[in-house]
């Protein structure tokens, strides 16, 4: 189940906010102004923009609100049921057979999940499933990071485009060294370039790259953990032996949550 990430635009206007107090708190309400400049915002932008049309293909660039978007929402995996759903599936099988669990594919919302079933269901050895379904996470994981590699180039570009701004502001100073009322503005607009840039990279660019890097090693544990169960349910384990085998990617008081369920469930069984 998909839900969005409200931590992602909360920590961007923390950042802004932030930004902003300290502004205000030196300078006063007026302090604000003399931050928003269009000749820095045109060159850090329009710089970006150009550099990321010369580096990336036309489909990448129509992609990049949709993966920016990803960063903004969140999946919420439970362990705890993809194990008991893993455990269900295996008894099943060991009961009713493998073809039993093409009944089941009605109730499965994960297609990773489904496919993984329905290669079970058709016989495959386990070292051929588990080689397909390692493919599918290994181009998954190329998707993802092709996918996010246009906002890794964004946070890297834009200090550089404002660096440039600085470049610019520094040579238009010094060709009015004669009229001293140019060099504030020109000033300005040398250091207001790189603090665009800059935020840009460290508030929203680089963080969002590295969120999304995380979801994808999220994701690829997950998908980890399906494969080994639908090896288990292929290969005939005990439900109980298969259960033991996923709990073990559990983590700390999830882990130890699981064990205590599990042997609850067992001696209420016995």
């Amino acid at each position: 189940m998909r839900k969005r990430d409200i931590l992602t635009p909360i920590g961007i206007t923390i950042g802004f906010i932030m930004i902003m107090l300290a502004i205000v708190s030196n300078e006063g309400q007026d302090g604000l102004s003399i931050f928003i400049d269009i000749a820095a915002i045109f060159i850090v932008i329009g710089g970006l923009i150009g550099s990321l049309f010369i580096n990336f293909k036309f489909e990448q660039i129509k992609s990049v609100t949709k993966v920016m978007g990803e960063a903004f929402k969140k999946d919420d995996h439970d362990l705890h049921e993809l194990i008991d759903q893993f455990v269900h599936l295996s008894d099943k099988a060991r009961k009713d057979g493998l073809l039993s669990l093409e009944m089941e594919l009605d109730e499965v919302e994960d297609e990773f999940i489904k496919k993984g079933i329905l290669l079970a269901v058709d016989g495959l050895e386990p070292d051929v499933i588990n080689d397909i379904m390692n493919a599918e996470i290994k181009a998954m994981e190329e998707r993802h990071y092709k996918g996010r590699l246009i906002i890794e180039k964004a946070g890297e570009y834009a200090p550089a485009w404002g660096m440039i701004g600085t470049l610019v502001g520094l040579i238009l100073m010094l060709n009015s060294l004669d009229d001293p009322t140019s060099l504030g503005p020109n000033m300005a607009v040398a250091l207001i370039t790189t603090l665009y840039g800059t935020v840009l990279a460290n508030l929203v660019f680089l963080p969002m790259a590295s969120k999304l890097e995380n979801k994808t090693e999220e994701e690829m544990f997950i998908r980890e953990i399906i494969v080994e169960g639908i090896i288990g349910v292929q290969s005939g384990q005990n439900p109980r032996i298969l259960e033991e085998k996923l709990t073990a990617f559990l983590y700390g008081e999830e882990k130890k949550e699981a064990v205590t369920s599990a042997e609850e469930e067992h001696t209420y069984e016995s």
